[in-house]
């Protein structure tokens, strides 16, 4: 590829990371072109408005005419930092493979969505294999939950066990994210509406997983990642959401509301991966609204010779996330075309230099 003076980019979805991406974007030699969200507050403002910073001479628009703007804008790289489930991102995924535009999202089920939406995922694969463009999903979870741990696997002689842990405000990533851990819910709620979707048989879940009706917890698209990254063969993969709960009523801004004290704050959602050549992976993510005594922490055990333990407290998990999206670009760019997950690119870097001066 030839390279570019300045990475174009596109930023769709102008809420709480986006703050952060688009700075990044700016200060990594890129620029932002245009900007869509379907908030009318903010529709029609300068997205340095956004940023909390200096007009930029971009406006936000409405998701409305995304399509055809995206055709006059011809951006190298559409970031897309919405919703958490493929499904719930799939239009604009599907207007950036059917138009040849390089995008990158947030989106955790993207991060591997080939084990929990393979019909969906492959879909955005050939027309963009057709249309000579990439797709991805990155964010926290490339590092913490994914390159890091592959990186410790590749330092130890035998591996019996990989166990994982990760906590995260809700608060911090939007209303869409709170609601889908079920936050803000009754205990007989979330039973109903979250921990019961996964009271099911493998088989049952099989069908439901072809069907393109699955909505995975985190953590299965991060096992099915670290299994391709490791060349594991999956055998089994189960998961279970439990509510969790605080002893006192937590006010949630990003919910609107006073959740009351015993009622869920989030939820506890463990994958456990069971492989072919005998390592198990047993992996946990928390994402609740926190109290004040709570934090955000990365916690993972390689077992096995030697075991190896390592432990982040207070990660800037939407810092974290939002760099490692605009530090992916180069390597969106770099990739093969068609739906890329990042096990398949190199390990993430650090960029010293403008973007584009990374390009081949």
């Amino acid at each position: 590829m030839i390279k570019l003076k300045e990475i174009k980019v596109v930023q769709y979805g102008c809420g709480k990371m986006s703050k952060y991406i688009m700075r990044y974007v700016y200060e990594k030699g890129a620029k932002v072109i245009g900007a869509f969200d379907v908030n009318e507050d903010i529709i029609g403002c300068d997205i340095g408005h956004v940023m909390e910073c200096e007009d930029k001479g971009v406006k936000v628009e409405s998701i409305n005419n995304v399509e055809s703007r995206l055709k006059e804008l011809k951006p190298d790289v559409c970031i897309v930092t919405t919703m958490s489930l493929l499904n719930d991102v799939k239009d604009i995924l599907l207007i950036c493979a059917k138009n040849g535009i390089n995008a990158i999202t947030t989106c955790e089920e993207a991060f591997y969505s080939y084990n929990s939406n393979p019909t969906l995922t492959n879909e955005i694969d050939r027309l963009a294999k057709e249309n000579k463009c990439t797709i991805t999903g990155c964010g926290y979870q490339d590092v913490f939950w994914g390159n890091l741990i592959s990186i410790l696997a590749g330092s130890t002689h035998k591996i019996t066990k990989i166990k994982g842990s990760s906590s995260y405000n809700v608060e911090d990533y939007g209303i869409a994210l709170a609601r889908a851990h079920g936050a803000g819910l009754t205990l007989d709620e979330f039973e109903k509406q979250v921990a019961s979707v996964d009271e099911i048989s493998d088989e049952e879940r099989q069908k439901i997983i072809e069907s393109g009706n699955y909505a995975p917890s985190y953590m299965w698209n991060v096992n099915g990642w670290l299994c391709d990254k490791l060349g594991l063969t999956v055998k089994s993969q189960t998961q279970k959401c439990v509510p969790q709960t605080y002893h006192e009523d937590l006010d949630s801004s990003t919910l609107n509301m006073t959740i009351k004290k015993g009622d869920a704050t989030g939820m506890s959602a463990v994958v456990t991966t069971e492989t072919n050549e005998g390592i198990e992976l047993i992996t946990e993510c928390i994402g609740k609204v926190y109290g004040p005594d709570e934090c955000d922490k990365n916690d993972w055990t390689i077992c096995g010779e030697p075991e190896t333990r390592v432990v982040i407290t207070r990660p800037s998990t939407v810092e974290l996330t939002c760099a490692d999206v605009v530090n992916r670009i180069p390597d969106l760019l770099n990739a093969p075309y068609g739906f890329v997950t990042t096990d398949k690119m190199d390990e993430l870097k650090y960029r010293t230099k403008n973007l584009s001066e990374y390009l081949k």
